[in-house]
């Protein structure tokens, strides 16, 4: 069963917020007629709303998706809008020394999001638009959308963390492909060679995504979040280390009211209610 969306006021202008009752809540990335192409506006709606989702004890699970046909066709290259980008880069100090730029701070905000993140790709995702679905933990893609790298369609090199969460997902070689001819991939290949976790049909996609949301919320949010952060760690980690980070980890979860919990729900032969606590 489907957990019921809360729309939330907000002061976001291309982000629409929802959080259902179970503790999932989905940013819309909210510019249909531009396939949510990011504009000045957009790029610094996002990283503060993944924040205040990351801070807030009531979300369990975030999701990020698009509104309409498309996922996110990467920056909105319409001419007024690199001019305000332009300028925007340009504003004051702080803005001519910014060595990440929007596109660093919405990787930086995925990954260190504290709740599991899934990117719902239910459209086409291009260049920066890819790159959001990449930092994010899981890709849940629709069978008719399409991704692209896309850059080199527009003699650029990539950014958004293209190059460092594609090769780990995916392998350098297959990266490679992708990023030097800048094809179009469908759902199916999508999945085989890795970079989407799982794909459901077009027809009924929102609320596949929402049952699977809601199976991730109903964990125990200690554990879920702890493991998150072990798989994050993990590429870069050395062996010790990681057995190390592990073994807190796990310390930690024991001091919850939540394993209890499990433990009492299996003996009793019913499903758990994890609190967090």
């Amino acid at each position: 069963m489907v957990a019921h969306q809360v729309p939330q006021q907000s002061s976001y202008q291309h982000l629409l917020v929802e959080t259902t009752s179970a503790g999932v809540r989905t940013l819309t990335l909210n510019r249909p007629e531009r396939l949510n192409a990011v504009n000045v506006a957009l790029a610094d709606e996002m990283p503060r709303a993944v924040a205040e989702a990351s801070s807030d004890d009531r979300v369990r699970v975030l999701v990020i998706t698009g509104a309409g046909r498309g996922f996110c066709a990467g920056l909105d290259l319409s001419p007024e809008n690199i001019v305000a980008t332009r300028a925007a880069q340009t504003a004051d100090r702080a803005s001519r020394l910014d060595d990440l730029g929007w596109v660093g701070r919405w990787a930086l905000a995925l990954t260190t999001c504290n709740v599991p993140v899934i990117a719902a790709i239910n459209g086409a995702a291009a260049g920066a638009g890819l790159g959001l679905a990449l930092a994010a933990d899981l890709r849940l893609m629709s069978a008719e959308a399409k991704v692209t790298t896309g850059y080199i369609r527009r003699a650029l090199s990539p950014d958004a963390g293209v190059t460092y969460f594609l090769p780990r997902l995916i392998g350098t070689s297959r990266a490679m492909d992708l990023i030097l001819t800048g094809r179009d991939i469908g759902a199916e290949e999508a999945e085989r060679i890795g970079l989407v976790s799982r794909v459901f049909p077009a027809d009924g996609f929102a609320a596949a995504v929402a049952e699977y949301a809601d199976t991730l919320a109903a964990g125990p949010p200690v554990a879920l979040i702890l493991a998150k952060r072990l798989l994050r760690a993990a590429p870069e980690a050395e062996l010790a280390a990681q057995l190390r980070a592990e073994l807190q980890a796990i310390r930690t979860c024991f001091g919850t009211r939540d394993v209890a919990e499990a433990l009492a729900a299996f003996n009793e032969k019913r499903p758990p209610h994890f609190t967090g606590e």
